[in-house]
């Protein structure tokens, strides 16, 4: 299930970063026909796939069928979001859309519709793997219910985002003008995102729980019972709630919520008739566990983590896009323009960032959260043997293997192998915390390392050295496709000349000046690395004074007669240089400290 969440923060990262093109390649009619060929190959397809596995099932069986089938829904929910990307990046079809008025005003509406797109692939997905899915995992779920359950489960993952953005364009349609200030500022930006954060983690499970239709646990036995628990551990929460997860036939229950007001405890009605008390008692247990282990908060500071991963290694993924020739060269010769291929690298770097991060970052933690809150069943119970049953009852009732791997959870098996360790040695459950300890000390350090990251690049010199270096690059690709263009060579030669090479610096501006000799801006440029450059190989006073009065017959300015007059200083010509100062000064308007230094130096040169 949770798997799931990942499938669809990937779409709405597919989404996000992409980057319209002008370079469509079809036009509307083709890109229609192309659009609807896809979706029919891909409905065509996998209707083959699980067909056939249908036909497999007598002579594989239930258990045999199962591994075959976990990899064709995987398999196929992948290349939903392959299909879902080539919509978006090889067709373009959000560049059909963008520029009706209605997607002006309120671009979220877009990306919803883009979203339900997706939806549609999977839901294609779902509708075929139905059959098989309820033969082996014995759920008597109708097709409409089964899918429109794996909707709502997944949808809330993007519920802050559409939530987020929307609330945006709300506020710069409405006719308030201070609103729309405060968000076009970057301190705004921040105080909107972490005030609507807030929020979200606080009012969250409230909206959740109503769009999964949940629905308060009538008193009785069961209620009585979760409630006892609670009032054991001093466990503060709003509501016991049925949780109608696929019609709630599946053995599970959760918690949510990070305030007492907002949080909720979630049963289905599997688990209240499939469980014995002790086994009931050792579920809720778990799931206080969470609260207790204070694991709630911690994922939502692994949350803020990603955004700071994101944000410190944003200008890293620039950098990484602009080098990957050897990529745009493979995109461009299957007939993507620059920007498409642009777009579509920065895409696959950033879903690589987000899959490490929570596939086995995220994961890691979930696993061990899981096992730390099964020990705190101990702490309740005395005992694990409740629990250790009702993970039997579970993976019988699913039909699935004992030892069946899961990227948020350990196996079962080794859920229970665990849980036997603890009963025979309660050293186990506090090696657990420790583990626990040490690994979020670690965590710990690798964002406190993240964040010197991201400091020193968008605020210390490393970071002024890349961004150089990935204008720069970003010059030298535009360059070569536009080789006439002298404002290009002029600004390539500042950048060389503030990095210190001062060799690159003069050949880029000699080239500037070459194709245009009127730029004042640069022949005053490339005057004054003549004039005080520190490698004596390039250094040239004459060559520096001839280009100072070149630039002066574009434009007389006091900085460019400041030029000539270091110039003539350096070739030797100290009175010409007092007068070229001299002007200098009397042209000077506000601050005139620097120009009165400059000729005092000049000045000082030439003896009583």
């Amino acid at each position: 299930m949770f798997t799931n969440f990942i499938y669809f923060i990937i779409a709405l990262l597919i989404y996000i970063t992409y980057q319209p093109s002008s370079e469509k390649q079809l036009d509307s009619l083709e890109t229609a026909f192309f659009f609807a060929a896809t979706v029919l190959f891909f409905t065509g397809f996998t209707w083959v796939r699980f067909s056939r596995l249908k036909r497999r099932l007598p002579v594989y069986g239930i258990t045999g069928i199962e591994h075959p089938f976990n990899s064709a829904v995987t398999g196929h929910s992948i290349l939903a979001i392959a299909f879902y990307a080539f919509d978006i990046y090889i067709l373009n079809l959000p560049s059909f859309f963008y520029n009706l008025p209605l997607f002006i005003k309120t671009p979220t509406l877009l990306g919803f519709g883009f979203l339900l797109l997706f939806i549609g692939y999977l839901s294609v997905v779902w509708g075929f793997s139905h059959p098989l899915h309820t033969r082996i995992y014995s759920l008597t779920l109708g097709k409409g219910a089964y899918i429109f359950s794996n909707i709502s489960f997944s949808i809330p993952v993007v519920l802050p985002w559409l939530l987020l953005s929307g609330i945006s364009d709300l506020i710069f349609a409405l006719p308030f003008e201070t609103p729309r200030k405060l968000l076009s500022t970057k301190e705004g930006e921040i105080a909107y995102f972490l005030i609507f954060l807030i929020a979200v983690s606080v009012f969250g499970p409230f909206i959740i729980q109503k769009f999964w239709r949940c629905r308060p646990l009538e008193p009785g036995y069961f209620r009585s019972r979760i409630e006892s628990m609670c009032e054991k551990t001093r466990l503060k929460y709003a509501d016991i709630l049925h949780w109608p997860l696929f019609g709630g036939r599946m053995i599970t229950a959760g918690v949510m919520g990070l305030v007492r007001r907002f949080r909720y405890i979630l049963v289905t009605d599997a688990l209240l008739t499939s469980l014995d008390p002790q086994e009931l008692d050792a579920v809720i247990s778990h799931e206080i566990g969470h609260i207790k282990k204070r694991h709630l908060p911690f994922y939502l500071f692994f949350f803020l983590g990603y955004l700071l991963v994101s944000y410190a290694t944003y200008d890293l993924i620039l950098y990484a896009v602009i080098h990957a020739e050897p990529l745009y060269r493979l995109l461009e010769r299957i007939g993507l323009g620059a920007s498409s291929a642009h777009s579509i690298i920065f895409s696959l770097i950033i879903i690589a960032v987000f899959l490490i991060y929570f596939r086995y970052g995220f994961g890691y933690f979930m696993r061990n959260f899981e096992r730390q809150a099964d020990g705190y069943v101990f702490m309740v119970l005395d005992t694990g043997r409740p629990l250790i049953s009702t993970l039997e009852k579970i993976a019988y009732s699913g039909g699935q293997p004992m030892d069946k791997p899961n990227w948020h959870h350990f196996s079962i098996r080794e859920r229970i192998d665990f849980l036997n360790r603890c009963e025979a040695d309660r050293n186990s459950i506090f090696l657990q915390d420790r583990k626990i300890r040490r690994s979020m000390g670690g965590y710990l350090l690798f964002i406190l390392l993240v964040a010197a990251l991201g400091y020193q690049i968008n605020f210390g010199q490393t970071g002024k050295r890349l961004n150089e270096r990935l204008i720069e690059k970003i010059l030298s690709a535009e360059i070569e496709r536009n080789p006439g263009n002298a404002n290009l060579y002029g600004i390539l030669g500042d950048i060389s000349f503030n990095s210190r090479r001062y060799q690159d610096a003069a050949r880029a501006y000699e080239t500037a000046i070459a194709l245009k000799p009127e730029n004042p801006r640069v022949l005053n440029n490339l005057a004054w690395l003549y004039a005080v450059c520190e490698d004596k190989s390039i250094k040239n006073p004459e060559r520096a004074v001839r280009l100072a009065q070149a630039a002066l017959s574009y434009e007389s300015s006091p900085h460019i007669w400041d030029t000539l007059a270091q110039s003539l200083f350096e070739a030797g010509r100290h009175s010409e240089a007092i007068d070229a100062a001299s002007r200098a000064l009397a042209m000077a308007k506000g601050d005139r400290s620097y120009y009165e230094e400059q000729l005092q130096k000049f000045r000082a040169s030439i003896p009583e």
